[in-house]
C-alpha cells in the first residue's frame, strides 16, 4: 500500500510541482489545500501519512496550522516546505513536532531525500 501525502501550498503551480515528485516517487496524493481551512477540512476525514505545509498562507500561519495538524493527526508525519529559511523559524517548526524542513527553492532529489528519510 502506497503512502498517502496531503500538499498544503496556496500556490497552485507548487502544488504542482510537489505533485509530481510525490507521484513520481509512488506515493498517492490523498489531497491537496490552498488554505489552511481546506487542509484542516481534509485532515478530519483523509488523516494523510505525510503532510508537505508551507508557513506562508491566505488565511493562516503555516506554524499555527502546523500545530493544529499534530493535535487532529498526530499520526501525520509533517514537513514544513517553505521560502522563509530563516534558522529560528526553522528550528521553530522541528520544535513543534515537523519532522522535518524543506526550503523553496528545493530541488526534487531533496523532497525524494525527505521523504525517504521518514520511511527510515
Amino acid at each position: 500500500m502506497s503512502r498517502s501525502v496531503m500538499i498544503v501550498d496556496d500556490s497552485l503551480f507548487m502544488r504542482k510541482i510537489l505533485r509530481g515528485i510525490v507521484l513520481e516517487k509512488g506515493y498517492t496524493v490523498a489531497a491537496e489545500a490552498g488554505s489552511g481551512i481546506e487542509a484542516m477540512r481534509g485532515l478530519h476525514t483523509l488523516h494523510p501519512d505525510i503532510i508537505l505545509l508551507d508557513i506562508i498562507l491566505p488565511d493562516s500561519n503555516g506554524l499555527d496550522l502546523l500545530e493544529s495538524i499534530i493535535a487532529a493527526c498526530p499520526d501525520s508525519k509533517v514537513v514544513v516546505c517553505s521560502s522563509i529559511g530563516q534558522s529560528l523559524v526553522i528550528q521553530k517548526s522541528l520544535d513543534m513536532g515537523a519532522k522535518a524542513f524543506i526550503q523553496k527553492p528545493f530541488t526534487p532529489e531533496k523532497v525524494i531525500e525527505v521523504l525517504e528519510s521518514l520511511e527510515a
